[in-house]
């Protein structure tokens, strides 16, 4: 249960963890419904969001879904409570919508791909300007378990641990997906 405004230790932990976040007065200005102050909020942060739906879910849903993140992001203002950085909140924000984007896509889905030759109808590239495009091309092709895992591992930064948390697997899994997904790749880029 959220307190509102009352209790002084939940105020003391805001405070001290809001104090150092640069984006506090434009939390609480959005929180109280300014819309410029949720614009410059959305500048400080649309690119890191982007960036991680494009390699969660690819080009094709980037746009939608980011603007799906700070949708959420709007309507759950009220409840950030300062105790992380204001981006990591939304951060966290963004891979629950994307995980759930995912797993509604895939109830969609009448049959789903997850074969262990889907890279190899990429067409390989010698190395060059291109490898980065052939790189996030190839990672975007990963079937989704390792792809998620592949991203959230060795592009944002987390831990098996959490991953485990996050994905509601082990962190057996979670090892098993980072190395398929870093195999699929090896063997996509040596062509």
């Amino acid at each position: 249960m959220m307190p509102s405004g009352g209790g002084a230790e939940p105020a003391t932990l805001e405070a001290s963890a809001v104090s150092t976040d640069p984006y506090r007065n434009d939390v609480t200005l959005a929180a109280q419904g300014d819309v410029r102050a949720f614009g410059r909020l959305y500048r400080g942060h649309v690119a890191r969001i982007w960036s991680l739906a494009h390699r969660m879910l690819g080009d094709g849903l980037a746009p939608e879904v980011t603007q799906d993140v700070f949708v959420r992001v709007w309507q759950k203002l009220g409840t950030f409570r300062g105790e992380a950085a204001f981006g990591t909140w939304v951060y966290r924000i963004a891979i629950n919508v994307m995980l759930a984007r995912r797993s509604s896509l895939m109830a969609e889905r009448a049959r789903f791909r997850d074969e262990e030759g889907l890279l190899e109808t990429i067409p390989g590239r010698p190395g060059g300007s291109d490898s980065r495009l052939d790189f996030e091309s190839a990672i975007v092709k990963l079937p989704n378990g390792a792809r998620t895992v592949f991203v959230l591992y060795d592009i944002e930064g987390y831990r098996h641990d959490e991953i485990a948390s996050m994905l509601g697997i082990s962190a057996g899994t979670s090892k098993a997906q980072l190395h398929r997904a870093r195999m699929l790749l090896r063997r996509h880029l040596d062509r």
